[in-house]
């Protein structure tokens, strides 16, 4: 989301880093660490998408097990369970 803003690619109605907090705070959510697994998996992903931040989280999403909030359509092509944004 930061990377977005700083882009002009996502408008938030607050700085980036108070929008995130709060958000995650206010919804039980937590941070999740890039670990050495989570690195290691994305050599091993195909090439449907270009973005290495993107192939990143699929990494990671795969790795834990965990659904990936995206509107991003390229994200399904991996298999990992896509919730709508």
């Amino acid at each position: 989301m930061a990377i977005k803003t700083a882009l002009g690619k996502l408008r938030l109605p607050e700085a980036v880093a108070e929008y995130v907090t709060s958000r995650m705070a206010g919804s039980g959510v937590r941070p999740l660490a890039v670990e050495h697994g989570h690195a290691l998996r994305v050599a091993t992903l195909p090439p449907h998408h270009g973005d290495p931040f993107d192939r990143l989280l699929i990494a990671q999403a795969d790795v834990e097990d965990l659904p990936i909030l995206t509107s991003d359509r390229h994200f399904r092509a991996y298999g990992v369970r896509v919730l709508p944004a």
